[in-house]
Protein backbone atom coordinates (compact mmCIF):
# COMPACT_ATOMS: atom_id res chain seq x y z
CA UNK A 1 0.00 0.00 0.00
CA UNK A 2 1.27 3.48 -0.88
CA UNK A 3 2.25 5.66 2.06
CA UNK A 4 3.19 9.31 2.72
CA UNK A 5 0.40 10.72 0.60
CA UNK A 6 0.37 14.49 0.16
CA UNK A 7 -0.85 17.15 -2.23
CA UNK A 8 1.09 17.38 -5.46
CA UNK A 9 2.03 21.05 -4.96
CA UNK A 10 3.49 20.27 -1.53
CA UNK A 11 5.49 17.38 -2.94
CA UNK A 12 6.94 19.56 -5.70
CA UNK A 13 7.89 22.23 -3.19
CA UNK A 14 9.43 19.66 -0.83
CA UNK A 15 11.61 18.47 -3.70
CA UNK A 16 12.99 22.01 -4.00
CA UNK A 17 11.53 22.50 -7.46
CA UNK A 18 9.41 25.58 -6.77
CA UNK A 19 7.03 27.12 -4.26
CA UNK A 20 3.57 25.63 -3.71
CA UNK A 21 1.99 28.62 -5.44
CA UNK A 22 4.24 28.19 -8.48
CA UNK A 23 3.52 24.46 -8.49
CA UNK A 24 -0.21 25.13 -8.74
CA UNK A 25 0.40 27.53 -11.64
CA UNK A 26 2.58 24.98 -13.44
CA UNK A 27 -0.12 22.34 -13.06
CA UNK A 28 -2.74 24.63 -14.59
CA UNK A 29 -0.31 25.33 -17.44
CA UNK A 30 -0.20 21.59 -18.20
CA UNK A 31 3.44 21.13 -17.24
CA UNK A 32 2.90 18.30 -14.74
CA UNK A 33 2.04 14.61 -15.25
CA UNK A 34 1.33 11.91 -12.69
CA UNK A 35 1.74 8.30 -13.84
CA UNK A 36 1.65 9.47 -17.45
CA UNK A 37 -1.55 11.55 -17.12
CA UNK A 38 -1.38 15.32 -17.49
CA UNK A 39 -2.85 17.11 -14.48
CA UNK A 40 -5.52 19.75 -14.99
CA UNK A 41 -6.02 20.67 -11.33
CA UNK A 42 -3.79 21.00 -8.25
CA UNK A 43 -6.38 18.98 -6.27
CA UNK A 44 -4.31 15.82 -6.59
CA UNK A 45 -2.79 13.67 -3.86
CA UNK A 46 0.26 11.53 -4.60
CA UNK A 47 2.50 9.09 -2.76
CA UNK A 48 6.13 8.04 -3.10
CA UNK A 49 4.96 5.25 -5.43
CA UNK A 50 3.56 7.69 -7.99
CA UNK A 51 5.70 8.93 -10.88
CA UNK A 52 5.60 12.71 -11.10
CA UNK A 53 7.01 14.34 -14.22
CA UNK A 54 7.50 18.11 -14.54
CA UNK A 55 8.45 19.56 -17.93
CA UNK A 56 9.41 16.08 -19.08
CA UNK A 57 11.73 15.40 -16.14
CA UNK A 58 10.83 12.91 -13.43
CA UNK A 59 10.63 14.42 -9.97
CA UNK A 60 13.27 13.05 -7.65
CA UNK A 61 12.49 12.12 -4.11
CA UNK A 62 13.44 14.96 -1.78
CA UNK A 63 16.86 14.75 -0.24
CA UNK A 64 17.50 15.40 3.42
CA UNK A 65 16.71 18.94 4.54
CA UNK A 66 19.72 21.21 4.15
CA UNK A 67 20.25 24.68 5.57
CA UNK A 68 22.83 27.39 4.90
CA UNK A 69 23.81 30.75 6.34
CA UNK A 70 24.31 33.34 3.59
CA UNK A 71 25.79 36.82 3.96
CA UNK A 72 23.51 38.86 1.73
CA UNK A 73 25.06 42.02 0.24
CA UNK A 74 23.23 45.30 -0.27
CA UNK A 75 21.66 45.67 -3.71
CA UNK A 76 20.15 42.20 -4.18
CA UNK A 77 16.45 41.37 -4.04
CA UNK A 78 15.36 38.31 -2.09
CA UNK A 79 13.36 36.83 -4.95
CA UNK A 80 13.96 34.24 -7.66
CA UNK A 81 13.01 36.60 -10.49
CA UNK A 82 12.43 40.32 -10.69
CA UNK A 83 10.17 41.64 -13.49
CA UNK A 84 12.25 44.83 -13.61
CA UNK A 85 15.44 42.83 -14.17
CA UNK A 86 17.15 43.92 -10.97
CA UNK A 87 19.80 41.55 -9.54
CA UNK A 88 18.58 38.91 -7.10
CA UNK A 89 20.05 36.83 -4.31
CA UNK A 90 19.43 33.59 -6.16
CA UNK A 91 21.23 34.75 -9.31
CA UNK A 92 24.32 35.49 -7.27
CA UNK A 93 24.65 32.39 -5.09
CA UNK A 94 27.65 30.05 -5.52
CA UNK A 95 27.03 27.62 -8.39
CA UNK A 96 27.68 24.66 -6.09
CA UNK A 97 24.37 25.17 -4.27
CA UNK A 98 21.25 23.20 -5.26
CA UNK A 99 17.98 25.06 -5.75
CA UNK A 100 17.20 26.80 -2.47
CA UNK A 101 14.58 29.10 -1.02
CA UNK A 102 15.01 31.75 1.64
CA UNK A 103 13.75 31.78 5.20
CA UNK A 104 12.05 35.16 5.24
CA UNK A 105 13.57 38.07 3.38
CA UNK A 106 15.94 40.99 3.57
CA UNK A 107 15.02 44.01 1.49
CA UNK A 108 17.13 45.51 -1.29
CA UNK A 109 19.09 47.87 0.95
CA UNK A 110 19.52 45.49 3.89
CA UNK A 111 22.39 43.07 4.36
CA UNK A 112 23.57 40.30 6.61
CA UNK A 113 22.32 36.87 7.60
CA UNK A 114 19.81 35.16 5.33
CA UNK A 115 19.00 31.48 5.89
CA UNK A 116 18.63 29.33 2.78
CA UNK A 117 17.15 25.84 2.60
CA UNK A 118 16.16 23.12 0.16
CA UNK A 119 12.95 22.50 2.11
CA UNK A 120 9.82 24.60 1.78
CA UNK A 121 8.40 22.98 4.93
CA UNK A 122 11.50 23.93 6.89
CA UNK A 123 11.41 27.53 5.62
CA UNK A 124 7.77 27.92 6.66
CA UNK A 125 8.45 26.37 10.07
CA UNK A 126 11.36 28.71 10.80
CA UNK A 127 9.27 31.76 9.88
CA UNK A 128 6.42 30.96 12.28
CA UNK A 129 6.04 33.51 15.10
CA UNK A 130 5.18 30.69 17.53
CA UNK A 131 8.75 29.44 17.24
CA UNK A 132 9.70 32.55 19.19
CA UNK A 133 13.08 32.99 17.55
CA UNK A 134 14.63 36.42 17.94
CA UNK A 135 16.27 38.24 15.05
CA UNK A 136 18.99 40.74 15.87
CA UNK A 137 20.21 43.61 13.70
CA UNK A 138 22.99 46.17 13.84
CA UNK A 139 21.47 49.41 12.64
CA UNK A 140 23.13 52.75 11.91
CA UNK A 141 20.74 55.66 12.27
CA UNK A 142 21.06 59.35 11.56
CA UNK A 143 19.84 61.09 14.69
CA UNK A 144 19.79 60.47 18.42
CA UNK A 145 18.08 57.48 20.04
CA UNK A 146 16.58 58.62 23.34
CA UNK A 147 15.58 56.60 26.46
CA UNK A 148 11.95 57.49 25.71
CA UNK A 149 12.19 55.88 22.26
CA UNK A 150 13.70 52.73 23.77
CA UNK A 151 10.90 52.53 26.34
CA UNK A 152 8.16 53.02 23.75
CA UNK A 153 9.63 50.35 21.48
CA UNK A 154 9.82 47.93 24.40
CA UNK A 155 6.11 48.41 25.07
CA UNK A 156 5.18 47.84 21.43
CA UNK A 157 4.05 50.39 18.85
CA UNK A 158 1.12 50.96 16.53
CA UNK A 159 2.21 52.65 13.30
CA UNK A 160 -0.32 53.49 10.59
CA UNK A 161 -2.75 51.01 12.10
CA UNK A 162 -0.22 48.15 12.27
CA UNK A 163 0.72 46.77 15.68
CA UNK A 164 4.37 45.92 16.26
CA UNK A 165 5.33 43.74 19.20
CA UNK A 166 7.84 44.65 21.88
CA UNK A 167 11.23 45.49 20.38
CA UNK A 168 14.49 45.70 22.28
CA UNK A 169 16.81 48.58 21.34
CA UNK A 170 20.32 48.97 22.77
CA UNK A 171 22.82 51.71 21.99
CA UNK A 172 26.23 50.27 21.19
CA UNK A 173 28.91 51.28 23.66
CA UNK A 174 32.08 53.29 22.98
CA UNK A 175 30.68 55.51 20.24
CA UNK A 176 32.06 58.94 19.56
CA UNK A 177 29.67 61.85 19.39
CA UNK A 178 28.06 62.82 16.15
CA UNK A 179 24.84 62.62 14.21
CA UNK A 180 25.05 58.87 13.55
CA UNK A 181 24.55 56.08 16.08
CA UNK A 182 24.92 52.33 15.92
CA UNK A 183 22.19 50.44 17.76
CA UNK A 184 21.26 46.79 18.31
CA UNK A 185 17.64 45.98 17.53
CA UNK A 186 16.07 42.65 18.54
CA UNK A 187 12.76 41.56 17.00
CA UNK A 188 10.50 38.60 17.61
CA UNK A 189 8.13 39.17 14.66
CA UNK A 190 10.04 40.62 11.73
CA UNK A 191 7.18 42.24 9.82
CA UNK A 192 7.85 43.88 6.46
CA UNK A 193 10.37 46.74 6.84
CA UNK A 194 9.62 46.83 10.56
CA UNK A 195 12.84 48.46 11.71
CA UNK A 196 12.84 51.13 9.01
CA UNK A 197 9.22 52.02 9.75
CA UNK A 198 9.91 52.16 13.48
CA UNK A 199 12.93 54.42 13.07
CA UNK A 200 11.01 56.68 10.70
CA UNK A 201 8.24 56.88 13.31
CA UNK A 202 10.85 58.17 15.77
CA UNK A 203 12.19 60.69 13.23
CA UNK A 204 15.38 58.73 12.58
CA UNK A 205 16.83 57.70 9.23
CA UNK A 206 18.37 54.25 8.72
CA UNK A 207 21.60 54.41 6.74
CA UNK A 208 22.66 50.80 7.24
CA UNK A 209 20.88 47.65 8.44
CA UNK A 210 22.68 44.36 9.04
CA UNK A 211 21.00 41.21 10.34
CA UNK A 212 23.51 39.46 12.59
CA UNK A 213 21.41 36.57 13.92
CA UNK A 214 18.26 34.58 13.26
CA UNK A 215 17.34 32.42 16.23
CA UNK A 216 20.39 30.35 17.18
CA UNK A 217 22.18 31.01 13.89
CA UNK A 218 24.80 33.77 13.74
CA UNK A 219 26.36 35.74 10.88
CA UNK A 220 29.73 35.78 12.64
CA UNK A 221 32.64 36.54 10.32
CA UNK A 222 31.07 34.97 7.21
CA UNK A 223 32.32 37.04 4.23
CA UNK A 224 29.82 39.02 2.16
CA UNK A 225 28.31 36.91 -0.62
CA UNK A 226 29.46 33.62 0.88
CA UNK A 227 27.50 30.67 2.27
CA UNK A 228 28.14 28.23 5.10
CA UNK A 229 26.19 24.99 5.45
CA UNK A 230 24.75 24.17 8.86
CA UNK A 231 25.60 20.58 9.89
CA UNK A 232 22.76 18.06 10.11
CA UNK A 233 23.52 17.50 13.78
CA UNK A 234 22.96 21.20 14.51
CA UNK A 235 19.72 21.23 12.50
CA UNK A 236 18.36 18.34 14.55
CA UNK A 237 19.47 19.91 17.83
CA UNK A 238 18.06 23.37 17.09
CA UNK A 239 15.03 22.57 14.98
CA UNK A 240 14.00 18.95 15.47
CA UNK A 241 11.45 17.40 13.16
CA UNK A 242 9.49 19.47 10.64
CA UNK A 243 6.26 18.18 9.15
Amino acid sequence: MAENKERIAKKMAAAGLCSRRDAEKWILEGRVKVNGVKLTTPACVVSDDDIVVVDGIQLKKPDKMRLWCYHKPVGLLTTHKDPAGRPTVFENLPSSLPRVISVGRLDLNSEGLLLLTTSGALARSLELPKRGWKRQYRVRVHGVVTPDMILKAAKGLTINGVRYASTQIEIEANQSGGKNQWILVTLTEGKNREIRKMMEYFGLQVSRLIRISYGPFQLGNLPTGQVKEIPQKVIKEQIGCVS
